[in-house]
C-alpha cells in the first residue's frame, strides 16, 4: 500500500509540475481595455522588486504591475489603474514595503501618481497626487522608496524634487527641492534618519528626514548618477552612473572609499546584497557584475542578456539575483555561482510593426531586436525569431503565407520561414534602416524603403528577388527617408511615403517613376496604403490623403487626430483604420466620418492591421503590447456580393455552409450563386473562391465554430469538387481555398487547450483539438488528487473542439452534483494515448 500511495504521489507532482510549466507559457489575459479580446506580449519591463517573503516579483511595466511566481515564472496577477486624464498609463517603479504589508508603484509618464497597494491582496489603499512640481517639467516619479519602518514613502524624478509622503495617512510630508537636474534615485539609511538623492546633474545629496536639512553633497561623479544605495549595515554608500564607475563612500563622512571599474557602459543600477557583502551592478554593456563590497574586488560578471539592464534586485535570503532588461526579458541568477536559473520571455520594448497572415491564423510583431509569432485566435506564443543586430522596424508575411520578411536598423532585410521561425536568408544593400517591406501580391519580389531620420543618403527604394536574395532595382528620387512602401493590389506599381513630404508611385516592372503625389500640408509621409480595389491611396502622416491613383489627383483629406503614423484599408475596401498618438481611429471611406475611437495603449500607436476578415484589428505601439480589437462592421455600410449568401456584407464559412445546406435544392435560392437554377458543389467551391477577394482566407479564429464545418465533410466537398471539369479561376481559387480550410480544420498534433472563462463561477468551457480519431475523457481532480469529475465526451473524430458546442463544458459541480469550492483545480485530457493537464481557478 505504501509504495502504491508513492507512485500515485509521483505521478500527482509531475501532473502538477506539467500542469505548472504549462500555464507559465501562457499569456494571461488580465484586465483588457474594453473591445479587445487578446493582448499579444505583456508591455516593456521598467523595474522589479522581490516581495519581503522572495517569493513573489513585483514587475512595473507599461500595461500595470505583473506579479510573478518567483518560482515558477507563472504569472498571478496585474495591478491596474494608473491614469492620466483618466486615460491608462504604464507603470514606472515598484517597491515593497519593508514590513511586506504594502506595494508602492510610480506612474509612468504622461502620469504624476504614485499608488499604494496592499500587497497580499492588490487592493488599492491609497493615492498620491504630484502636483506642486513646475510645469515644465514631468512630474512621473522616477525612482521610489520605503524608510525601514514602512512609515514613510520617498519619491522623485524629473522635476528635480523629492518628496515624503505619510504612508498610512496618505499624505504629503515635505519637499526637498536643490537639484539642479532630474532625480533618478533615492535610498533611505537603515537607522531611516537620512535619505540620499542621486542626480543628473552629477551628485548625490544627503538629507535629514526629520527636517529636510541638506547634510552634504556628494561630488566624485562626471556624469549623471542613476543609482544610490546604503549597505544594509549603514555603514557605506554606493553610486552609479553614466561615467560607467560605482564609487563606494563612507556613509558618515562621506569620504570616498573605493572606485569599482569593469563596466564599459553606463550603470544603471547598483544594490548590495542583504548581507552586505557584495555590491551588484546592472548597465548598459548587456551585464550584471558582482563586487567584494569590502575590499571592491570584481567576483564575477553575469552574462546573458542582449539589452541595457535596467533593473536589478537580490531576493531577502541573497541567493537569487533578479535583473530586468531592454532585451524583454526578466532573468533569475544563483547569486553564489552566477547560473542563469531562468529567463522570463515575452515582455517587449516596442511594437513598431504588425502583420497578420494571409490565413488570419498568426500574427507577427517586433520587439527591439526580435520578432514574435503569435496564434491569433489564442494568444499564444508560437516562435521567437533572433538574428537581427538592431531594432525591427517592418514585418510581412508574404502572401501564401509560408514567408516573413523583416526590415531594420541593422540595414538588412531577413526571410523567415513563417511555420518554423527559421531563418531563410538576409537581404543587404541598404546603407542606413529599412524602415518598411511590402511583398508583390505574386510574392516574387520584395520593395523595401530606407532612411534614418535625416542621417546618411541612402532614401532609396529597392527591390529583391524572394527566391535569390539578388538586388533587381534600386529606386532613386526621395530626397528624405523613405517610411512606407506599398504595392497595388495588381502588382503593376509600387506607391513610397517620404520624410520628403512626397509619395512616388514607381512601375514595378521597369522601376521608372510614374508620378510624384503633392499636397500643400502633406507634411512627413509615415504610411501608404492602396484600396482592394487599387483605384484609391491613402497616405498617413499629420493627416490622412486619399488620392486617385489614376491621375494621381488628391481627392479629401481627414485632420488626424493624433499623427497619422500607420494606415490601413479594411478588406471591404469601405473601412479605415489609422493609428498614432494614444489613440486608434476608424473611418468610413465612403462618407468620409470618422465613427469610433479605441483606447488602451498606454504609449504612441506605430502600427495597425485589419485582419483578412476585417473583423479583428491589430494595433502595436510602444509600449510593448499588440491589441486585438474586434470590430463587428455594420451590414449596411458593406457591398454586395452573390458568393455572400446571408448577405451580411462577409464571403465566409457562414455562406459556405449554407450552400451546403441547401445542395440539390432547385428554384430561386441565394445560395445559388452562379444562376443555373441548382445549389450544387459549384456554388460551394465558387462562395470558397471568393473567400480572398472580399473577405480572406478560411481560418479557425476566422470560421463561427457553432456552424463551423468537420475536417471529414470539407474532405467531402472537396472529392466532389475535384470532379468538376471547371477551369475557371475562381472556381480554381475555390479549390485552394478549401484545401487549406481542410489543413485549418485538420490539427498537426493533439493538444489541450486552456479553459474559458478562466477564473470563472461557476461554469467553463475546456477546448482541445485532435490529430487524430480516440476515445476522449476530461477528469478534473482537486489540488489534493481527488477525482471531483468525470467526463467522458465517447469517440471524436479528428477536429478542433473550441466552440462551446464542442469543448468540453463543466459546471462546477461534482460527482454527486454539488456546487464545487473556490480554489484551483486541475483537468486532465486523455486521448487514445495523449495525455495533458492544465489547471484552472474557480472564483467565487
Amino acid at each position: 500500500m505504501r509504495n502504491t500511495f508513492f507512485s500515485i504521489l509521483l505521478i500527482w507532482l509531475a501532473l502538477f509540475a506539467f500542469a505548472s510549466n504549462t500555464i507559465a507559457q501562457d499569456s494571461p489575459q488580465w484586465h483588457l481595455p474594453e473591445g479587445v479580446k487578446v493582448r499579444l506580449g505583456k508591455g516593456r519591463i521598467n523595474e522589479i522588486a522581490f516581495s519581503l517573503d522572495g517569493t513573489r516579483l513585483a514587475v512595473a511595466s507599461s500595461v500595470g504591475i505583473w506579479i510573478i511566481d518567483a518560482k515558477t515564472g507563472e504569472e498571478l496577477d496585474l495591478l491596474t489603474g494608473h491614469t492620466d486624464n483618466g486615460r491608462s498609463v504604464g507603470v514606472r517603479n515598484v517597491v515593497f514595503s519593508p514590513d511586506g504589508q504594502i506595494l508602492a508603484s510610480g506612474s509612468d509618464w504622461p502620469g504624476d501618481t504614485i499608488q499604494l497597494w496592499d500587497a497580499e491582496t492588490g487592493t488599492p489603499i491609497h493615492t498620491l497626487s504630484v502636483v506642486d512640481g513646475d510645469e515644465r517639467y514631468s512630474a512621473a516619479p522616477d525612482t521610489l522608496a520605503f524608510s525601514p519602518d514602512s512609515q514613510m514613502l520617498a519619491s522623485a524624478g524629473y522635476d528635480r524634487i523629492v518628496r515624503l509622503w505619510d504612508v498610512r495617512k496618505g499624505m504629503h510630508i515635505r519637499s526637498f527641492t536643490l537639484h539642479a537636474d532630474g532625480v533618478n534615485s533615492v535610498a533611505f539609511s537603515p537607522d531611516g534618519q537620512t535619505l540620499a538623492s542621486a542626480s543628473s546633474d552629477h551628485t548625490v545629496l544627503l538629507w535629514d528626514v526629520n527636517t529636510g536639512t541638506l547634510l552634504q553633497t556628494l561630488t566624485g561623479h562626471t556624469s549623471g548618477v542613476n543609482s544610490v544605495a546604503y549597505s544594509p549595515d549603514g555603514t557605506k554608500i554606493a553610486s552609479a552612473g553614466d561615467g560607467n564607475i560605482i564609487l563606494l563612500r563612507d556613509a558618515s563622512t562621506g569620504t570616498h572609499l573605493r572606485t569599482l571599474t569593469g563596466h564599459t557602459s553606463g550603470v544603471n543600477s547598483v544594490v548590495f546584497s542583504p548581507d552586505g557583502q557584495t555590491v551588484a551592478s546592472g548597465s548598459w554593456d548587456e551585464t550584471i557584475r558582482l563586487w567584494d563590497a569590502n575590499t571592491g574586488g570584481h567576483i564575477r560578471t553575469l552574462i546573458g542578456h542582449t539589452g541595457s539592464v535596467n533593473s536589478i534586485a537580490f531576493s531577502p535570503n541573497g541567493t537569487t539575483i533578479a535583473s530586468a532588461s531592454w532585451d524583454s526579458t526578466i532573468h533569475l541568477w544563483d547569486a553564489r555561482t552566477g547560473r542563469l536559473l531562468r529567463m522570463s520571455e515575452r515582455y517587449a520594448f516596442g511594437n513598431t510593426s504588425v502583420a497578420f497572415s494571409p490565413d488570419g491564423t498568426a500574427i507577427a510583431s517586433d520587439g527591439g531586436n526580435t520578432i514574435y509569432l503569435w496564434d491569433a485566435n489564442t494568444g499564444k506564443h508560437l516562435h521567437t525569431l533572433t538574428g537581427h543586430t538592431s531594432g525591427v522596424l517592418s514585418v510581412v508575411f508574404s502572401p501564401d503565407g509560408q514567408m516573413l520578411a523583416s526590415g531594420s536598423w541593422d540595414e538588412t532585410i531577413r526571410l523567415w520561414d513563417a511555420n518554423t521561425g527559421i531563418h531563410i536568408r538576409m537581404l543587404t544593400g541598404h546603407t542606413h534602416s529599412v524602415n518598411s517591406i511590402a511583398f508583390s501580391p505574386d510574392g516574387t519580389t520584395i520593395a523595401s524603403g530606407s532612411g534614418a531620420w535625416g542621417w546618411g543618403n541612402d532614401d532609396t527604394v529597392r527591390l529583391w528577388d524572394v527566391n535569390t536574395g539578388t538586388l533587381l532595382q534600386t529606386l532613386t528620387g526621395h530626397t528624405s527617408d523613405v517610411n512606407s512602401v506599398a504595392f497595388s493590389p495588381d502588382g503593376t506599381a509600387i506607391a513610397s511615403g517620404s520624410d520628403d513630404e512626397t509619395i512616388r508611385l514607381w512601375d514595378a516592372n521597369t522601376g521608372s517613376l510614374l508620378r510624384t503625389l503633392m499636397y500643400d500640408d502633406s507634411r512627413n509621409i509615415q504610411s501608404v496604403a492602396f484600396s482592394p480595389d487599387g483605384q484609391m491611396l491613402v497616405s498617413g502622416g499629420g493627416h490622412i490623403h486619399f488620392w486617385d491613383t489614376n491621375t494621381g489627383s488628391h481627392l479629401r483629406y481627414h485632420s488626424a487626430s493624433g499623427n497619422a503614423s500607420s494606415i490601413a484599408f479594411g478588406p471591404d475596401g469601405q473601412t479605415l483604420v489609422s493609428g498614432g498618438g494614444l489613440r486608434v481611429h476608424l473611418w468610413d471611406v465612403r462618407t468620409e466620418n470618422h465613427f469610433r475611437t479605441l483606447e488602451g495603449h498606454t504609449s504612441f500607436v506605430e502600427s495597425v492591421a485589419f485582419s483578412p476578415n476585417g473583423t479583428t484589428i491589430a494595433s502595436g505601439a510602444r509600449d510593448g503590447t499588440v491589441l486585438l480589437w474586434e470590430l463587428v462592421p455594420s451590414p449596411t455600410s458593406l457591398p454586395q456580393f452573390p458568393e455572400d449568401v446571408n448577405q451580411d456584407g462577409v464571403v465566409n464559412i457562414i455562406d459556405l455552409t449554407l450552400v451546403a445546406s441547401n445542395f440539390g435544392k432547385t428554384g430561386q435560392n441565394s445560395a445559388d450563386v452562379n444562376g443555373d437554377g441548382i445549389v450544387n458543389i459549384i456554388d460551394l467551391t465558387l462562395v470558397a473562391g471568393a473567400f480572398g477577394t472580399t473577405a480572406g482566407a478560411p481560418s479557425i479564429w476566422n470560421l463561427d465554430q457553432e456552424i463551423a464545418p468537420t475536417s471529414a465533410e470539407v474532405e467531402q466537398w472537396l472529392h466532389e469538387a475535384r470532379q468538376v471539369n471547371l477551369t475557371d479561376p475562381v472556381f480554381q481559387r475555390g479549390l485552394l481555398m478549401l484545401e487549406r480550410l481542410l489543413a485549418t480544420l485538420t490539427p498537426k498534433e493533439t493538444a489541450l487547450l486552456p479553459n474559458y472563462p478562466n477564473p470563472f463561477n461557476p461554469e467553463t468551457w475546456i477546448p482541445y483539438q485532435l490529430a487524430s480519431s480516440a476515445d476522449v475523457s476530461i477528469s478534473i481532480y482537486s489540488t489534493n488528487g481527488q477525482l471531483v469529475r468525470s467526463l467522458d465526451l465517447g469517440h471524436q473524430s479528428v477536429g478542433v473542439y473550441e466552440s462551446r458546442s464542442r469543448a468540453a463544458y463543466w459546471d462546477g459541480r461534482n460527482a454527486l452534483g454539488e456546487p464545487v469550492a473556490s480554489g484551483v483545480y486541475f483537468y486532465t485530457l486523455t486521448a487514445g494515448e495523449f495525455t495533458a493537464t492544465r489547471k484552472m481557478l474557480i472564483r467565487k
